[in-house]
């Protein structure tokens, strides 16, 4: 059994962004690419994004702190601490509105 503490590995990785060009910064918590299922935090700067791409399966978005939106097809979900924002099966993007750090969790479509 493995465990993490997501508030540590966030924290950490705000600070990373902070110090990064990109305004970002990321860690991959469980899975991968031979997974199915991959979660990783993501930490990104007031006014970073991750810009339009692809959904490869089933995703959510777990807002650790901050402020986030996803935006896809000419529609937005703002996310703040504590919400869950379910990845619509379409090509999206999300932006930080404030500092944020994120769950991001996928479980990608098998081959």
């Amino acid at each position: 059994m493995e465990k993490f503490s997501l508030e540590a590995t966030a924290r950490q990785l705000r600070e990373a962004a902070g110090r990064a060009g990109s305004g970002r910064a990321a860690e991959t918590v469980y899975g991968g690419h031979e997974h199915v299922l991959r979660q990783t935090v993501l930490a990104l700067n007031a006014g970073a994004s991750l810009s339009e791409h692809e959904n490869p399966g089933e995703a959510t978005v777990y807002v650790l702190s901050g402020r986030v939106r996803l935006t896809a097809d000419g529609q937005a979900w703002d996310g703040r601490t504590g919400d869950l924002v379910v990845v619509p099966d379409k090509r999206h993007a999300l932006e930080a509105l404030e500092d944020s750090a994120i769950l991001l969790t996928v479980a990608k479509i098998p081959d």
